[in-house]
């Protein structure tokens, strides 16, 4: 069994084929147009696409050492994210479903975050949990099997991705601010400033990351109104602002994640999404599961980020589980409405 998968979701144009569920290929292209207005520009996005789908897919089939007539199965991500965006791999990848009379297979964004430790190594056991950490989700979410999932928990306002990068934007660092925030952290204090912990004891599995990033923003207007020098003093300063914010967020995520882990008896516990890459989350996330006696699983981070690699590689696993496929599969912005428990 052969899948194409496509991403489109946002900023990255990606596509990948697997076989028999081993990876042969997986081609992105990040979008730099964006970075000088501080955030994603959907109309930029979408032309960016439209641009760059069809020499991406060529790429990957041609890493691949297929063609589109050796492809069993054509995936593509259907939601949520940038409706323009979405709209373009979606499409590109149903009319090489029809030119070639194989299935077409939508995927859910979220969903493949969720399987993406299956890309590559050993994969969790059901049922887990998985921790979706990225710029615009914070899910905390029971795995029973595919396609059977139970939403325990997720933010009530910023994602923990959201207020990495408004926080990055604050102190002058750029877009994204994950990463940048991530290097700086290493050389600073974590406790050097208590920022809140929203949530942090709360009996739910929900998260908020508003008031943290607010408390960021009075912090600086009452101690560098003026922004920062290169000084030694500023620089040091810069680096335990850092470390303290993501210290503050990692502690909320990996408190709420082993304490569902407890409660609902889960030994596996996958962390994924694009804040999964955060060196300090996998620190701490490693440290309290070995304290605990559970497992945890973390892709490689180059399938943390939006990538078609966990897009080819969940369509495989729900044709191998029985699912059909359908062309009948709209582009949506928003997750669906899912119950939650806890």
């Amino acid at each position: 069994m052969i899948v194409l998968g496509v991403e489109t979701s946002c900023d990255e144009t990606s596509a990948a084929v697997v076989r028999d569920g081993a990876l042969l290929s997986n081609v992105v292209s990040s979008q730099a147009v964006h970075a000088k207005y501080g955030g994603i520009v959907p109309e930029l996005a979408s032309r960016e696409h439209i641009k760059g789908v069809i020499p991406i897919i060529r790429a990957a089939l041609t890493e691949a050492a297929i063609t589109t007539t050796d492809l069993d199965a054509a995936a593509a991500t259907q939601g949520p994210g940038l409706i323009g965006a979405l709209l373009v791999g979606l499409h590109a990848a149903k009319g090489i479903a029809i030119a070639q009379e194989i299935p077409f297979i939508p995927v859910n964004h979220i969903e493949a975050h969720m399987f993406s430790p299956f890309i590559e190594g050993e994969a969790p056991a059901f049922p887990y949990l998985a921790l979706v950490v990225s710029g615009g989700h914070t899910l905390l979410v029971r795995i029973d099997g595919i396609g059977s999932y139970s939403i325990l928990g997720s933010t009530i306002d910023d994602a923990a991705g959201e207020a990495y990068d408004k926080v990055g934007k604050m102190l002058g660092l750029g877009f994204p601010g994950g990463p940048a925030i991530d290097k700086l952290a290493a050389d600073g204090n974590p406790s050097a400033i208590d920022f809140p912990r929203p949530k942090l004891d709360s009996d739910d599995y929900q998260f908020s990351f508003s008031g943290l990033k607010t408390a960021v923003l009075y912090y600086l207007r009452d101690n560098k109104p003026d922004g920062f020098t290169e000084s030694e003093a500023d620089r040091k300063l810069l680096a335990d602002i850092c470390a303290s914010f993501q210290q503050a967020v990692t502690d909320v995520l990996v408190r709420k994640t082993l304490r569902a882990a407890a409660n609902l008896d889960i030994t596996d516990i996958a962390v994924v999404g694009g804040v999964s890459a955060n060196s300090g989350l996998q620190r701490s996330m490693r440290e309290r599961c070995a304290n605990e006696g559970r497992r945890v699983f973390i892709p490689d981070v180059q399938y943390s980020t939006d990538n078609a690699a966990m897009i080819a590689t969940l369509a495989y696993l729900k044709i191998a589980s029985g699912e059909e496929g359908t062309l009948h599969s709209p582009a949506y912005a928003r997750m669906p409405e899912v119950k939650k428990h806890g």
